[in-house]
Formats: structure tokens, sequence, C-alpha cells
């Protein structure tokens, strides 16, 4: 992400950014695994992974995004796939097998999607979001992450 905005003083987009950060490691690590034959191993951090990037898309979509397509309804065009993108990944990994061959490369091309993906939304999305929320927006975002994670505290709070 870029450092001109101050999107990672943003309290959420920084907890999203770390979140985005996990997954990608748990994504590596799963393809690392899967490269050194410890396919239950790769099997253990994809299920993490899929836990992880749950979570994160409901409070996501939930909220940053629901702010920003209630806000001006240009974001529509560039939400939609994005969430579409979260929907097919979650699909995948929901039926995933890593003793087949060709669900091993796949989940190899989704990990690298993954990257991409996150980059849409960071190097795009969430400056826009800086530009455009207003405070209570910026509260109603913070309270549906909140509820994608019951019981855990923001970065930093």
């Amino acid at each position: 992400m870029c450092q001109y905005c101050g999107c990672r003083d943003m309290p959420l987009l920084r907890d999203y950014t770390a979140e985005h950060e996990r997954a990608v490691n748990l994504g590596g690590d799963a393809v690392r695994a899967m490269d050194a034959g410890d396919l239950a191993r790769a099997a253990g951090l994809a299920r993490a992974l899929a836990d992880e990037l749950r979570t994160h898309w409901q409070g996501e979509e939930n909220g940053l995004f629901a702010e920003l397509l209630a806000s001006d309804d240009m974001f529509a065009d560039y939400i939609a796939p994005l969430v579409a993108e979260h929907r097919d990944l979650d699909a995948f990994l929901r039926t995933m097998d890593f003793s087949a061959p060709a669900d091993r490369e796949s989940f190899r091309g989704a990990v690298f999607d993954l990257h991409e993906h996150i980059a849409k939304e960071e190097d795009a999305l969430f400056p826009a979001s800086v530009t455009t929320l207003d405070g209570d927006q910026w509260d109603a975002a913070i309270a549906a992450w909140q509820r994608a994670h019951p019981g855990e505290r923001m970065l930093g709070s």
C-alpha cells in the first residue's frame, strides 16, 4: 500500500491491512507446505486462511463496502467484482482437496490471485474511502468489523 494518503493511520484500514498480511502469509505458508509434500499441513493452513478471509470479508462487505456503496453508487462497478472474487475463493476453499493435483495447482493460482485482489482494495478502495466517508460512516464500518470479530479488539485499542 502507498504511504501518502494516510490509509494505514486509519484504525479500520490498518486492521484490514493486517488481515490481508495474515491471509497472504497463510496462503504462502500453505503453498510452501504443499511444495514440500506436507499436504496435511497445507490443508490446515488453507483452513486457517479460509477462516481468516471469511471473517475479514464479513466485516469488509458489511462495513466499508456497504458504506462506500451508500455514499456513492459509482463504487458499485468496482466493489461488485471484489465481492464476486470473495465468493469464488470461498467456494473453492470449501471444496478443494489437496490430494488432487489439479486442486493443488488451483490453490497456487488462488494465492497468487489473492495478492492482486488485495492490491485492488489497498491501492484504490482504501484511499478512496479516506476521502469519501464521514465520521458516522466510519463508525458504522467499524461496528461491522466488530460484529465480524466478536470479542476481538482493533489493533492499538
